[in-house]
């Protein structure tokens, strides 16, 4: 199995990344660690890395190179970001990693930064027009795209680590300092002036926003896992603000979420931030997980392939691949779900929705995927397994969607895996889930024997009841079994009577 590895040395932390390559040539993360170096200290006003800075660089790779050796890893892409960019002596510094640990670092320019974390955003986020923002230790990249077509990007040559130093004498931030920082911060964003009044979501990359996600989950108790497109509004994030610039060092330290090695940098980082949303007057405030490290992954292995509007069915694909679902019998459920819907659509003279479709057929295709974990107990198991991770291209809401499709048993437990999201669905939410996981149940049964038999379904209203019309080939008595057994649930969610007529090729179906 091939295995390929970045490092990233940057201003606050350097960070080593293991990603395997999967059977289709997807490259899956299997180690991510991260060391403290703060680098940024031990730059001089004459812009020389100190002794000290290069020694800590040379020990934290030393032990990165070990964990590369161990694994047998060859393929090494090791990049720098601005402290090693903006340093006298960087060729004397390259020089010393390539002599001592065998290391060739490329030194990414302003622009090739911006670039590689909009990369990972538009490949991995649903949002079409944003602007990004990577707060480093001592660098910050800003970028506007359109259509997820890069527009713009600016490089600022300050950080969380620069900001601390020039901006905060002590543990906290006086007064006279926040003003002093806030003007600094006006004035940059106010040279972009295609920055303002976008009134566009704002995503953000790097651990000062990430540890800012991750507090705001634990002050309202989400009930959801993963923080990769968790959603705030500009509210939220001014409100975190207000608290924090109010607390003590040690209490911002207990913060559940917030890292204790972020606790003294956080607060330069939520102004940037905060600053940021007024000036583009933004809708959103979304914290992406991938950032400069995916979009090298993008770049050196993506083949030069655009960004795409298919994420989510890209990470479903991965997902049926993990848990080792038959491919053919997924496309196939995915299929019978579609057509299901859009008959009952065109018998209720309701418009097909573009959106609805794609949870429905997207949902079927890891239909009770937690069989992997426990057939006995799929349905619990597939909520759990879907709920609570990062499925790229969706909203938290809409991946909770597509896990209540795709674990749907019967009304009483989709309820009970509603009931920690109150206030999340409408009633009239609740009951769409409800008939498109019948949908899909059905589906599911209409291929039990995973032999693709049931062709075509037309449906048709006769005053209370409807029949369904279920052209194959081949014997169908496993799927009728199961499609009678399974059918009362959308009876239910639908409120009609339903009669399955399962017509085979002998009686000449394909004329009707």
């Amino acid at each position: 199995m091939n295995k390929w590895a970045v490092i990233d040395i940057g201003s606050n932390t350097i960070r080593l990344v293991i990603y395997i390559e999967t059977s289709n040539h997807f490259y899956k993360e299997v180690e991510n660690i991260k060391a403290v170096a703060r680098l940024r200290k031990y730059l001089n006003e004459e812009k020389v890395l100190s002794y000290e800075g290069v020694q800590k660089c040379l020990t934290i790779l030393k032990g990165f190179k070990e964990i590369i050796d161990f694994h047998g890893i060859s393929e090494v892409k090791c990049v720098a970001t601005a402290t090693i960019r903006q340093a006298m002596n960087k060729s004397e510094i390259l020089e010393k990693i390539k002599i001592e640990q065998g290391f060739d670092i490329e030194i990414l320019s302003e622009e090739e930064e911006g670039y590689l974390g909009f990369l990972a955003v538009v490949n991995t986020t649903a949002v079409k027009d944003g602007v990004t923002i990577d707060i480093g230790g001592g660098s910050t990249e800003i970028t506007y795209y359109q259509n997820k077509t890069l527009v713009q990007s600016h490089s600022f040559p300050f950080g969380v680590v620069s900001l601390k130093e020039k901006f905060m004498s002590g543990n906290r931030m006086s007064n006279e300092e926040r003003i002093s920082l806030k003007k600094m911060i006006s004035e940059a964003f106010e040279s972009l002036p295609w920055l303002k009044n976008k009134q566009v979501p704002i995503v953000a990359i790097g651990g000062s926003a990430r540890n800012i996600a991750q507090v705001h989950q634990h002050l309202k108790n989400y009930p959801l896992a993963g923080i990769h497109q968790y959603d705030m509004s500009p509210d939220d994030l001014n409100n975190i603000l207000q608290m924090m610039t109010s607390m003590e060092i040690a209490d911002i330290e207990k913060l559940e979420g917030l890292s204790k090695d972020r606790a003294d940098i956080i607060l330069p980082a939520l102004e940037v931030f905060d600053m940021l949303c007024k000036y583009v007057q933004a809708t959103r405030f979304i914290f992406s997980k991938r950032g400069l490290r995916e979009g090298i992954l993008y770049k050196e292995k993506g083949g030069g392939k655009q960004p795409s509007d298919l994420i989510l069915e890209s990470s479903i694909d991965q997902l049926i691949r993990d848990y080792g679902i038959e491919e053919g019998h997924s496309d196939h459920v995915a299929w019978l779900a579609k057509q299901i819907y859009s008959e009952l659509s065109n018998v209720f003279e309701n418009t097909t929705n573009e959106y609805s479709e794609r949870l429905i057929k997207q949902s079927a295709r890891i239909y009770y995927i937690g069989q992997y974990v426990d057939s006995d107990v799929s349905s619990q198991h597939t909520f759990n397994l879907l709920a609570h991770q990062s499925i790229d291209g969706i909203t938290h809401k809409e991946r909770l969607i597509l896990a209540f499709i795709a674990s749907y048993k019967n009304w009483a437990l989709l309820k009970q895996y509603s009931n920690p999201f109150i206030g999340w669905f409408s009633k009239g939410e609740l009951k769409d889930i409800r008939i498109a996981g019948a949908m899909v149940k059905l589906a599911s049964a209409l291929d039990a024997s995973k032999r693709m038999l049931v062709k075509k379904i037309k449906v048709q209203k006769k005053q209370d009841e409807l029949v369904f019309q279920l052209f194959c080939v081949g014997n169908t008595f496993v799927e009728q079994y199961q499609a009678e057994k399974q059918i009362r649930h959308l009876e239910k969610s639908l409120k009609y009577n339903i009669t399955l007529e399962f017509i085979s090729d002998r009686q000449g179906w394909e004329t009707k």
